[in-house]
């Protein structure tokens, strides 16, 4: 059994240059058992009560009300405990949080990737042990916490997002050129952030190199967004070739497309398009909910339900007031489909300053609570997104069952005190998360 010993995250010339992953310490080689747990499977609304759990290696290996012994190994004592999945964010972005706009779109990418670094150890602090990153360059980033450098949660990236002239991704100041007409990279595209795409051959070429730097999957631009400056949020982006093409590109190499999308023309030209995945959706209409449902496209939605947000100009402001409005319809919409594959992601991003993404991440999960109860909540963050994260087939990076406790599935695991779905501040509550295993690692134990 492995420890996070918390050195690793001062990293030093050496290691980069010698390529040293030595980022835990073994205190015990043996198994782990956690005795006299009740269990959230991630999946069953009534826990498993008094049972015990061992894990071996990084894998769950036994769950059972008999009693159990390991030798060797580390016994912990879990009574008046809950085990649990760690915690899936199914839409969040490391490599822009901690940082403004500006020093995205104008700045190096240096203080961009510490920051990342940052985030990543406080995403996996949280109890967040596995994330879909949404746009930005977060290969090098993965890459290190893979290896044991640096602390943070799984991440599945998907590199660049690919965006049409005037689309999401699109932020180029007035005077700039057009890089489809002269060729020159934008500075996001030059950064990794975001590509800015027309007509099927470039679409093709960006889908393929981002599968080519490790994307488990790739996200385009379909719609308008809040935080863009040239895309209204009605707009329908791309032509259903331009999709189709990026589909093709992605299910050649066994993965599949997601899409920010927020109206209802455009996420149904996307679903025409074979995608897989929408993410927001915020102004979908019940018909094409109900689609979603029937054909087993996901939902990985955000409750955007603060309408003024500090930091936006007030033509941001004006769109996140629309989505705002939205999210509370879909919200309700969804409830009456059962059927519906929902994910819950926080989308934290240009969220500048210390400590940032903690507390958002806390008052995204409590807000669910007008809409949702504690394990609707809780499934929608772990059990739910098991079945996503496979869809990235082959290109799946950590092959294996996440998101669930059961037999044979990946030790990432939360010992939280209570009964987390009688209260979500059992999770919510950072203090009272006792232990965060990922991968069969202890990063916290703070159990007497």
């Amino acid at each position: 059994m492995k420890f996070w010993n918390g050195t690793a995250s001062l990293v030093t010339v050496a290691a980069i240059f010698s390529g040293a992953a030595q980022a835990q310490e073994g205190t015990s080689d043996g198994p782990i058992l956690f005795t006299n747990v009740d269990v959230f499977d991630g999946v069953n609304e009534a826990l498993i009560e008094d049972v015990n759990v061992v894990v071996t290696d990084n894998v769950i290996t036994q769950i059972s009300s008999e009693e159990l012994s390991v030798a060797g190994g580390m016994v912990i004592d879990g009574e008046g405990h809950t085990l649990m999945p760690g915690l899936i964010d199914s839409h969040t972005h490391l490599m822009f949080s901690g940082i403004t706009f500006p020093e995205v779109l104008f700045q190096r990418s240096g203080y961009g990737m510490i920051q990342g670094v940052v985030i990543a150890e406080q995403t996996l602090m949280n109890g967040v042990t596995t994330v879909r990153d949404m746009a930005g360059d977060v290969f090098d980033l993965k890459r290190a916490i893979d290896e044991g450098t640096v602390p943070g949660p799984r991440v599945y990236p998907s590199g660049a997002m690919i965006s049409q002239t005037s689309g999401h991704a699109d932020f180029r100041l007035p005077v700039e050129p057009n890089p489809t007409i002269t060729g020159t990279m934008t500075v996001p595209g030059q950064k990794g952030a975001g590509l800015v795409v027309d007509g099927v051959p470039l679409m093709l070429a960006a889908t393929r190199e981002q599968l080519r730097l490790g994307a488990s999957q790739v996200k385009l631009a379909v719609s308008g967004s809040v935080s863009g400056i040239n895309d209204p949020l009605d707009t329908t982006q791309f032509t259903l070739e331009e999709i189709q093409a990026a589909v093709a590109a992605a299910e050649n190499w066994g993965t599949y497309i997601t899409v920010h999308g927020y109206n209802t023309r455009a996420v149904n030209q996307a679903i025409d398009g074979g995608v897989k995945s929408i993410e927001h959706g915020q102004l979908l209409d019940a018909a094409t909910l109900q689609r979603m449902s029937d054909e087993g496209v996901w939902l990985s939605i955000q409750p955007f339900t603060l309408c003024n947000e500090p930091g936006l100009t007030p033509e941001q402001n004006a769109k996140q007031a629309i989505v705002c409005e939205g999210t509370g319809k879909v919200y309700e919409a969804i409830k009456s489909l059962p059927d519906l594959k929902v994910v819950h992601g926080t989308d934290i991003f240009i969220s500048p300053g210390k400590g940032i993404g903690v507390s958002e991440e806390v008052e995204q999960m409590e807000r669910l609570l007008d809409w949702f109860t504690p394990y609707e909540i809780l499934k929608m963050s772990t059990g739910n997104a098991t079945e996503l994260l496979q869809l990235s087939g082959p290109r799946n990076p950590y092959p294996g069952v996440i998101g669930r406790v059961e037999q044979d599935a990946l030790a990432d695991l939360l010992l939280v005190e209570g009964n987390p779905l009688e209260s979500l501040d059992a999770v919510t509550d950072r203090d009272n998360i006792k232990i965060i295993m990922k991968d069969g690692v202890i990063y916290k134990n703070t159990l007497n």
